[in-house]
């Protein structure tokens, strides 16, 4: 194909996006969605016109720049940073170009200016450093052991078995497995050593000689010529004085040390060849624990073959957080053995050192002196709070008992080496458990913080819905199943496009028949686009999760907490005690269907004043909605619709008719007085359904960080209302992040 028609198919195909995102979907429904896909394929099939597709890129966004046409930028933005970091090699004046327009996007409100300024960073260290971001994301997915970059990534895909069919969970298993098959260490090693060669020596680098004589070498070597790469790479990066003339001839010493004495200028000229991204590291789980989430998160920080190994666990961990970690994730099977301590806490009992200064100058620091308890500076206090409310900051390492006059040393920050991408696979019920999971974690954190310091945690959510109804489904439609991936549809076009569209298209091909082009498609596709989605997604758009109590009508059954993050329903119970339902028909017959309520809430009103209401009324049931219809609408309101039953008389008798009674509020209390029982149902799940329900009462979930120091100021400051002292910095509500690529565009 001529560079004139190739331009323009390219061109057409990325025009053809654009539409797409303007709701113009392609004339063949099965192309909506893979759009994107195909491009990158396409460019994959022949790299060498990489460059054409980041110039056209970067002219679509100086046209949609002039325009105004902002909903096209963030998408244009992603499509040029993951060409880009696939890129065999790309001229420094189109990088320059890429770097001027990220610096513009930094004067447009948010996500853009958070893009812009993400994007500017990365395509600067690019273009000083080819080849180094195609390097990081391989190191960091793949886990590879790299000294001057040691970041490790991991994506997690949670589906629960009991709302998907057997058929979708096996098709995901085998996909997912497959993708990981192929690969290995040395492969990803050899990957990132022609990438960065290529990257920084252009069309002269013997591309097919290259990886021969890495194929050939064994693993060990392989080893070593990555980490000389490596070490060049990043070594180019973190100096400030460095270029790309540095760059390239540090890479060309290591490119004749691997191939031999043969000049680069002497390979033949076959033009730029690509090296494909190997598929990042993922594993799928069968959701069926409830600490599940916690526990795998733990085993990715410490794998089971170091968990049982306390010299493995680092010394950032104190005794009983590792004990208590040990225990709770189930990684060491041993038996807790008591053990008889024969220290008596005296002093002058310790044994004897020969030579107490010279012999162990770390052991000869150990001193006992009175048990007095440390209090720790503000400065201290409000670090080691905001390690547990998950704001950037970490608990500070613990240090052995120093003698008195001695200067502490300075404790080195924890740092986040690991990366965790959670995603999500289902519908709102699925995120009503992830809810759950990641209250339960925030309480784990508040009283020990383990995770928050060490893992950075990103949360996904890739909704499918099953073929067939499914019995788990409580008659909900497929619209009302997926909430939360219409909102952030809505909020952002370019999830709307690549993620919403798997919605059924993930079924369908679970249940194609076993066929070459169904493995194909399958492998591909799949993988690639959540593997773009996890890479990709980094803007977060977060909900408000709600706490509810749940009083009984058996006064001795304690009241149940629980959390929810998109709707409450209650209907009233239909089985009421044989000795109560004579009664029960004659006061239905004389007041309608039905039961009596009190319901005290809050009204939000514009001024953001609190405005105290309650009423009494008969209803047949109600429903608490927390993901708004419309984008614009406020996230942390609850939409709360009462059926209320009017008695109306007339001439030809008594009749009811059901009028819907709907206001917004953050705080409500709703009881039977009568203490006639209904039902609680929540997130759409029948399996979180609570009978013989009489109250309950919903407020916004706080974080529990929050909730742990506003106690211990209470103490202190019993008659204070407002929050003082360190409770005042710390996040109040707990929100529940989940990525798109865009966040919510304003």
């Amino acid at each position: 194909m001529e560079s004139s028609e190739l331009e323009s198919d390219i061109l057409r195909r990325v025009r053809a996006l654009l539409r797409e995102l303007d709701g113009h979907h392609p004339s063949c429904q099965s192309d909506r969605g893979m759009l994107r896909w195909t491009l990158h394929k396409k460019i994959d099939q022949n790299p060498s016109t990489s460059c054409v597709l980041v110039r056209i890129l970067v002219k679509e966004l100086e046209r949609a720049e002039r325009g105004d046409l902002r909903h096209y930028i963030i998408p244009l933005m992603h499509t040029l940073m993951y060409t880009l970091i696939q890129a065999p090699c790309i001229p420094d004046e189109l990088c320059a170009r890429v770097y001027d327009f990220c610096k513009r996007l930094l004067t447009l409100p948010k996500p853009f200016c958070t893009i812009g300024l993400d994007y500017a960073s990365r395509v600067q260290v690019e273009r000083t450093a080819p080849g180094t971001l195609y390097q990081r994301m391989v190191i960091s997915e793949q886990s590879l052991p790299s000294a001057p970059f040691p970041y490790q990534e991991k994506i997690f895909i949670f589906a629960d078995p009991e709302l998907l069919p057997e058929v979708i969970c096996n098709a995901l298993v085998t996909d997912t497995e497959a993708a990981q098959v192929s690969q290995s260490p040395q492969g990803c090693m050899s990957c990132v050593v022609t990438h960065a060669l290529q990257a920084a020596l252009g069309d002269t680098c013997d591309i097919h000689g290259l990886r021969a004589r890495l194929q050939a070498l064994p693993p060990g070597d392989v080893e070593h010529w990555f980490q000389q790469v490596v070490v060049a790479v990043e070594g180019t990066g973190s100096e400030g004085g460095s270029d790309r003339g540095q760059h390239t001839a540090r890479l060309e010493r290591i490119y004749h040390g691997l191939l031999g004495s043969s000049p680069a200028g002497n390979a033949p000229r076959e033009g730029l060849q690509g090296t494909p991204l190997p598929n990042p590291s993922i594993s799928f789980h069968l959701w069926t624990e409830d600490e599940q989430l916690w526990k795998e998160l733990v085993l990715f920080l410490r794998p089971l073959s170091q968990s049982c190994e306390p010299d493995c666990l680092g010394q950032d961990m104190d005794p009983l957080e590792m004990q208590d970690m040990l225990m709770d994730c189930g990684c060491c099977e041993q038996s807790r053995f008591s053990v008889l301590s024969t220290d008596s806490g005296i002093e002058r009992d310790l044994p004897a050192q020969e030579e107490p200064c010279a012999a162990d100058p770390e052991r000869s620091r150990l001193h006992r002196k009175g048990g007095i308890k440390k209090k720790l500076s503000p400065l201290e206090s409000v670090a080691l709070l905001q390690a547990g409310s998950a704001v950037p900051g970490g608990k500070p390492a613990g240090n052995l008992p120093r003698r008195a006059g001695m200067p502490p040393e300075p404790a080195a920050p924890l740092q986040r080496l690991h990366t965790a991408r959670v995603v999500l696979l289902g519908d709102d019920r699925i995120l009503g458990r992830l809810a759950q999971a990641f209250h339960s974690l925030r309480k784990r954190e508040a009283r020990r913080v383990f995770l928050t310091p060490r893992l950075n945690l990103q949360l996904y959510h890739i909704p499918v819905l099953p073929g067939q109804p499914h019995a788990a489904a409580d008659h909900a439609g497929p619209e009302e199943l997926c909430e939360v991936a219409r909102y952030l549809g809505r909020a952002d076009p370019w999830y709307e496009s690549n993620i919403n569209t798997l919605c059924h298209m993930i079924p369908k091909l679970a249940t194609m028949p076993p066929s070459p082009s169904r493995a194909l498609v399958t492998d591909l596709f799949l993988t690639d686009v959540i593997a773009y989605y996890a890479r990709m997604g980094t803007q977060p758009v977060c909900f408000q999760v709600h706490s509810v109590k749940v009083l009984f009508q058996d006064p001795t059954q304690d009241p149940a907490e629980d959390v929810f993050l998109t709707e409450l329903l209650t209907q009233v119970q239909d089985s009421p005690s044989h000795r109560e339902l004579s009664t029960t028909k004659k006061k239905s017959t004389l007041d309608g269907p039905g039961i009596n309520l009190t319901v005290t809430y809050r009204k939000v009103v514009l001024s953001d004043r609190q405005k105290e209401l309650a009423l009494s009324l008969r209803s047949t049931g109600l429903l608490m909605k927390a993901i708004p219809g419309e984008e614009a609408e406020d996230l942390g309101c609850l939409s709360v619709t009462i059926t209320e039953i009017i008695r109306i008389n007339n001439l030809a008798g008594r009749s009811f008719s059901a009028v819907a009674n709907k206001f917004k509020t953050r705080n409500i209390k709703i009881r039977s007085p009568e203490q006639r029982p209904f039902t609680v149902r929540l997130d759409k799940d029948s399996r979180r359904t609570y009978r013989d329900v009489i109250g309950l009462e919903v407020s916004p979930c706080l974080e529990p960080s929050y909730c742990l120091q506003k106690t211990r100021t209470m103490k202190f400051s019993p008659h204070e209302t407002e929050d003082v002292g360190l409770v005042k910095y710390l996040p109040k509500s707990l929100l529940l992040p989940i990525n798109t690529f865009a966040g919510v565009m304003q």
